[in-house]
C-alpha cells in the first residue's frame, strides 16, 4: 500500500505563499515601527509584542483569558450551530416554512450582537447567559444562511427518485439530502466559527472579568499597546486555529468537496 503522506516538498510549496505574505508583514511591521511614521507607544515592534505574550503567558493570565473566552465561544456556537442548522435545513425542505420564517430572519440578520449587548444585559444580567446567548444569536443566522441556501439547491429530481424507489423520509434525509448539504454545512460551521469569535468581542466588551477581549478593554484603558497587540494576535491565531480544524475535518468526513 502506497503511502498517502505528502512529500515535504509539496507541503512547504502549499505553505509557501502565507509563510511569503507573513514575512512581508512583519517586515512592513517593522519598518513603520522603526519609522516612527507612528508613535512610538502606539505602535510596538514585532519583539516588543512577543514579550508582551510571553509574559502573559507565563503570569497564567494568558491561560485564564483564554480559557475562559473559548467556554463562551465554544458554548454559544455550538448552541448557534445547532439551531442554525436545524432551521436551515428545515426552511430549506420545506418552502411554506421557509416563507415564513425567512422574512423575519432576514430582519435579524443586519442587527449586529454588540447592538442586543445593552438588552441581553438588562434581561439576563452581566453573567455567562447573556453572553453565551449572544454569541448563539450571531452564529444562528450566519450558519442559518448557508444551510438553508445549501438545502434549497438539492435538486428535487433526486429526493424525488429517492422517493420513487420507496425510501422512507430517514432514509431520503441520510443518504440524499445530508451528502448533498453537506458542503454548505461544512462552509456554514466554518463561517459561523468566525463570527462566533466576533460576537465574543461584542459580549466581553458587555459586562466581563476575563476574557481575551476583557484584556483588551483593561489594557487599553492603560495604554499598553503592546499588550493590545499581543491578544489581537491571540485572536488571530485562534481564529485560525479554528478554521484549520473544522476545514480538517470537512477533508476528513466530506471529501467530495474542496476545503
Amino acid at each position: 500500500m502506497q503511502a498517502t503522506h505528502s512529500p515535504p516538498g509539496r507541503t512547504l510549496g502549499r505553505l509557501g505563499p502565507a509563510l511569503g505574505a507573513a514575512g512581508a508583514v512583519l517586515a512592513l511591521w517593522y519598518l513603520l515601527a522603526w519609522s516612527g511614521a507612528v508613535a512610538p507607544g502606539l505602535l510596538p515592534t514585532p519583539a516588543q509584542t512577543l514579550t508582551a505574550l510571553v509574559d502573559s503567558a507565563r503570569s497564567g493570565i494568558l491561560a485564564a483569558d483564554l480559557g475562559a473566552s473559548l467556554a463562551r465561544a465554544g458554548q454559544g456556537f455550538a448552541l448557534g450551530a445547532l439551531v442554525g442548522s436545524a432551521l436551515g435545513f428545515a426552511t430549506g425542505y420545506l418552502p411554506r416554512l421557509s416563507a415564513a420564517v425567512t422574512p423575519l430572519v432576514s430582519f435579524l440578520r443586519p442587527i449586529p450582537a454588540i447592538a442586543l449587548v445593552p438588552l441581553a444585559t438588562a434581561w439576563f444580567g452581566i453573567g455567562e447567559s447573556a453572553k453565551r446567548l449572544l454569541i448563539a444569536y450571531a452564529v444562528l443566522l450566519a450558519v442559518w444562511l448557508y444551510v438553508h441556501d445549501g438545502v434549497a439547491r438539492v435538486p428535487l429530481s433526486h429526493l424525488r427518485a429517492a422517493r420513487s424507489l420507496g425510501a422512507p423520509l430517514h432514509r431520503r434525509f441520510v443518504e440524499v439530502l445530508l451528502p448533498a448539504a453537506a458542503p454548505a454545512l461544512l462552509a456554514a460551521l466554518r463561517y459561523g466559527a468566525s463570527v462566533a469569535l466576533l460576537a465574543l468581542v461584542a459580549a466581553e466588551l458587555g459586562g466581563a472579568d476575563s476574557g481575551l477581549a476583557y484584556r483588551l478593554q483593561v489594557d487599553g484603558q492603560f495604554l499598553r499597546v503592546d499588550r493590545m497587540f499581543a491578544g489581537l494576535l491571540v485572536l488571530g491565531l485562534l481564529g485560525v486555529a479554528v478554521d484549520l480544524v473544522l476545514a480538517a475535518i470537512g477533508r476528513r468526513f466530506v471529501h467530495w468537496t474542496a476545503s
